[in-house]
């Protein structure tokens, strides 16, 4: 969206008290300089801010949110932009807060395994600060190497090893978040409680919508003594989905349970070499870990049972290179996938694990309706769905045919009881899916807590929560707990 000079005379004053805040070269407004702001990981919806600003410090971003609160600009916070979801997303005449040059761990406190950490630091750079004290912070995203822990925040980022040992929201501690009127709240504890309402776990996944966030407190785990990975292939997705529920069934709770279909598989194998079955219909990556002898036990019960669920082979990885190597290829699915075909639409859903197998069918059943592949890559252990719509932008209407088979997939997952986002959050993405699995009364709550938060609904406005004449237009669709409220939801 192209600005007008009037944007830019009614907002005079604030550009020039913004520069005044801000370092040399701190305030972008150049479109050129905006463009690589336009969008975050959603590519196919894009908008150009009104201005970037580059703040290096915490007071900075309060006498910013002061201003933006006196003159009524919307901000949306930034951090890598990898969001997937449209969060990050500008919005026009408005201002785009990155938070990039905050970067620094303020803190490690070692034998307290915490570390105080700025929102700009890289997910994976707190456990190479911490790793030569045999800790490491657990929370993993496929992106890690170039997502914030602000970002991760926001979306309540979960990653490969969620199952064990939890999302983002399990393993913070506490916040420092400045409002839109420039107040720094300090959220959580140093312990593992704090007093009063949890509002600790109200802003993790609220998508910059209720406050900026300038300061994390993260827990660290030790390093587990050891892990071992096993690789399984089967012949059937169905099959792998059910698999899944029976190793939760027994008992046993790997430290990471992740699921590929053949067409993931095979993507990602050209691309990394990893050594996958490129024949299975799907395989499983299981990795057990903590003590050597816990694990050597699990590892035994665990190829037992899932050859007795119908697993055609089971690798164990030989050693920590090719353990690495198996993983290499999980966290590589995305790109790999993105080498098979012009453009993917990346869906994220969640569901009960029983109802794996039966999902599963159903998305194959919708990828023959819609006339598009699906390669379906998850966090199979907590039942958080990644479905990979391949499309071509440059054909007609298969973008609009890709998103309409997403939120088919999605209204599935409410269905069967489960919900339209893990971690990917909702941004601009699902509005429509949150009139799919929430009642008017109950997005009327939500709105409630952000105008306690941002009573002008200045921060990231347009995101997440829907308008009541959206929910409208689509007839009042709602599926709730199961049941479906509206005669055109299809059932396959």
């Amino acid at each position: 969206m192209e600005h007008t000079p009037t944007d830019h005379i009614k907002y005079g004053p604030l550009k020039a008290a913004l520069r005044q805040i801000l370092p040399p070269g701190g305030l972008l407004e150049d479109q050129e300089a905006l463009r690589p702001y336009e969008c975050d990981g959603l590519m196919a919806k894009r908008e150009l801010p009104l201005w970037v600003a580059l703040p290096d410090a915490v007071d900075q971003i309060q006498q910013i949110m002061r201003l933006c609160h006196r003159y009524h600009l919307p901000v949306v916070a930034r951090g890598a932009g990898t969001s997937l979801s449209g969060g990050a997303m500008p919005i026009a005449n408005g201002l785009l807060l990155s938070l990039v040059k905050l970067n620094r761990i303020i803190e490690v406190d070692g034998p307290n395994r915490v570390a105080r950490v700025e929102p700009g630091v890289r997910n994976a750079v707190i456990t190479e600060a911490v790793a030569n004290q045999g800790l490491y912070y657990a929370p993993d995203p496929s992106s890690q190497i170039a997502c914030t822990i602000g970002g991760n925040v926001a979306e309540n980022a979960g990653g490969l090893h969620c199952l064990k040992y939890g999302l983002t929201i399990h393993n913070v501690l506490k916040v420092k978040v400045i409002t839109i009127e420039g107040e720094m709240l300090t959220i959580g504890s140093d312990s593992l409680d704090a007093p009063g309402y949890d509002l600790l776990a109200l802003m993790m996944g609220s998508e910059g919508m209720l406050g900026i966030v300038v300061e994390v407190t993260v827990r660290l785990l030790p390093q587990p003594e050891t892990a071992r990975l096993l690789l399984a292939a089967f012949d059937s997705v169905e099959v792998a989905g059910d698999a899944v529920a029976a190793i939760i069934a027994k008992g046993l709770i790997p430290g990471g349970l992740e699921m590929m279909d053949r067409l993931a598989i095979s993507a990602a194998e050209e691309f990394v070499h990893a050594g996958y079955p490129v024949d299975a219909e799907a395989i499983l990556l299981c990795e057990l870990d903590g003590t050597r002898d816990e694990v050597e036990a699990q590892v035994a019960e665990t190829e037992a049972l899932l050859l007795e669920r119908g697993a055609t082979a089971v690798r164990v990885a030989a050693d920590e290179k090719e353990r690495q190597l198996f993983w290499s290829g999980r966290k590589s699915a995305f790109p790999a996938v993105g080498r098979i075909s012009p453009d993917y639409y990346c869906m994220d859903g969640t569901i009960p694990r029983r109802h794996l197998g039966e999902v599963l069918g159903q998305i194959n059943a919708l990828s023959r309706q819609y006339d598009l592949r699906v390669a379906n890559v998850f966090h199979a252990g907590d039942g958080n769905l990644h479905p990979l719509i391949l499309y071509d932008a440059n054909k007609q209407g298969e973008l609009e045919r890709a998103e309409e088979l997403g939120g088919k997939i999605l209204e599935v997952c409410v269905e069967v009881g489960g919900t339209i986002t893990g971690e990917h959050g909702v941004g601009v993405e699902k509005l429509d899916q949150m009139c799919v699995q929430f009642t008017p009364l109950e997005l009327d709550q939500f709105r409630k807590v952000k105008s306690a938060f941002d009573p002008e609904w200045l921060l990231n406005p347009g995101k997440v929560i829907p308008e009541n004449h959206r929910c409208a237009e689509l007839g009042g669709m709602h599926v709730h707990r199961g049941q479906t409220r509206h005669p055109e939801i299809e059932r396959f």
